[in-house]
């Protein structure tokens, strides 16, 4: 790549003030390019062609509706020449993968105004190794201030073109996410990539639980083409469900007893900066900043199913995920040591929970999932009975854990996720029942989470595939959880905890999980998904 003459600045510039680069963007050996694309995206009617320097040769560019091709230019040599047939390969990039445009310009301590025009520079969005995405950029080196012009405002035509990706966006920031990092994941890498792709922010740091709800109820969000969660589970479900609850009370419906509810009218994007990120780490299949970055930026939506929790006279939240027992109470005797670090208290709380381990006497009613395909084959066969989808079955006994979830729930230490057969939005929920067992087969079941093994491959464990779940506790009480509780485990006595999204819901009676499929829009996804909904708006 051409470089600044020493003492010099080089920048990439769209007019005006200087902007430089971000530091993050590092440019890629053209050779790469060729490698990740496919020779049918080259194909449509030539826009522009032209000469510019690439990679320090002399190239042949030419851009069409879909792809920016270019090969070196190199003297005749004789035909057969192996070494010149690779260098003159021809290499190009999907329009599609290129998220902002701004014209390179060289600096001096003694210049003044613009600078030297130096050509132009293309931001793309690279896919790497396990669904990571990187920013990198392409310099098309040509000093001619009229030729860069024409190009330059050619990209910036295509690029108005994409109308999924956003422009404005609100930011919802919470300060105290994991160590205290999200403020500084959020200004050191999203905020610069955010600026290069030109979108407007406007940033809310959250100063006490329950902020988000509270401000997403009442502010102003015409101008916003979606909304940003900076943060841990907790943030993310809290602005989901902030969201969701808002497009309801748009639509004019009753909000104690949500049956039907509506889609949220926003995309929400999920900037990881929590402790375990199970929501975004699910949903980008990597827990990776700068992927969930240029997923909002090259606006790749992905239509996730959220659950309603409800009981019998009341709606509770919407959410994702949620487990009762084990997992319930081991999050209520972690929010009792809030002073301890995340991984801390969640240790301190599972050894504490294992020791007092002990079983749940409750009914589970459930309708199983039954997909159109099955539905139609059932009517093949001619049974009355299969045809019927409101088939409810019962289990009823002694339950160490229910884990009800709507997502894959990948997490560190869940690689390949606490319901790995579940999908974003598949229309189903998995059911996960670990009947009464031993401490040890129990404990055994807890670590075939984090390695290759079967988690579910035990005989007092069941899973279930499911739309609707109902949960009722057949004890009076909840068992106190520590001894020397106080006032919190007496105003607890009959309540009984459930962890929802990471977030602790203390309920008395049943409880109602039914799965809603697609309401809510979340920025991401793989981009082979991704590059299928994306919509070019036809404006060349």
């Amino acid at each position: 790549m051409p470089r600044g003459r020493r003492g010099g600045r080089v920048s990439a510039l769209e007019g005006g003030p200087e902007e430089e680069a971000p530091p993050a963007a590092a440019a890629v050996p053209s050779a790469l390019w060729a490698s990740q694309l496919q020779p049918e995206a080259a194909a449509g009617q030539i826009l522009l062609r032209g000469i510019f320097e690439i990679g320090r040769s002399s190239c042949d560019v030419v851009l069409s509706e879909r792809a920016l091709r270019w090969r070196p230019i190199q003297p005749e040599r004789p035909a057969g020449d192996s070494k010149y047939d690779v260098l003159c390969k021809e290499e190009f990039i999907e329009l599609k993968d290129i998220f902002s445009v701004k014209l390179k310009r060289r600096y001096s301590v003694k210049q003044q105004g613009s600078g030297t025009l130096l050509g132009i520079t293309l931001f793309i969005c690279l896919k790497k190794e396990q669904n990571k995405l990187k920013d990198s950029t392409l310099d098309l080196i040509n000093l001619s201030e009229d030729h860069c012009d024409v190009w330059f405002k050619q990209f910036k035509k295509i690029l108005a073109g994409f109308a999924n990706r956003p422009k404005s966006l609100k930011i919802i920031l919470n300060p105290q996410s994991h160590k205290k990092e999200a403020t500084q994941v959020y200004y050191e890498k999203v905020e610069p990539l955010l600026r290069t792709a030109g979108i407007k922010t406007d940033v809310t740091i959250t100063e006490y639980e329950g902020h988000a709800l509270s401000l997403l109820k009442e502010c102003e969000l015409q101008e916003f083409d979606g909304v940003v969660c900076v943060g841990g589970d907790g943030s993310a479900s809290e602005i989901a469900h902030a969201l969701l609850l808002r497009a309801q009370k748009n639509a004019g419906k009753e909000t104690d007893r949500i049956l039907t509810p509506v889609r949220a009218e926003l995309p929400l994007g999920l900037i990881p900066a929590g402790s375990t990120n199970v929501l975004a780490h699910s949903l980008h299949g990597i827990p990776h900043v700068v992927t969930a970055t240029l997923h909002i930026i090259m606006g790749h939506i992905q239509p996730v199913d959220v659950c309603t929790f409800s009981t019998t006279d009341k709606f509770l939240r919407f959410g994702f995920s949620a487990m009762f027992g084990f997992g319930g109470r081991t999050l209520a005797l972690a929010e009792k040591h809030r002073w301890m670090s995340p991984n801390q208290r969640r240790d301190f709380a599972i050894i504490k929970a294992l020791a007092k381990l002990k079983p749940e006497d409750c009914e589970i009613s459930f309708l199983p999932f039954i997909s159109s395909q099955d539905l139609q084959e059932r009517k093949v066969e001619g049974s009355p009975k299969s045809v019927s989808k409101d088939q409810w079955q019962t289990i009823q006994g002694q339950i160490l854990n229910v884990s009800i979830m709507a997502i894959p729930c990948l997490c560190s230490v869940a690689p390949r996720g606490l319901a790995p057969n579940t999908r974003l939005n598949n229309g189903s929920m998995a059911l996960i029942i670990a009947r009464n067992t031993s401490r040890p087969e129990f404990i055994k079941h807890l670590k075939r989470y984090a390695s290759v093994k079967n988690q579910f491959n035990f005989p007092f464990v069941e899973t279930y595939t499911v739309e609707e779940v109902k949960v009722r506790p057949r004890t009076n009480s909840a068992p106190n959880l520590e001894e020397d509780a106080g006032r919190h485990a007496a105003a607890s006595e009959n309540n009984f905890p459930w962890n929802v999204d990471g977030d602790l819901v203390e309920v008395a009676s049943e409880v109602h999980v039914k799965l809603h499929p697609r309401l809510i829009n979340l920025y991401g996804g793989s981009m082979e998904e991704m590059n299928d909904s994306e919509v070019n708006c036809n404006c060349l």
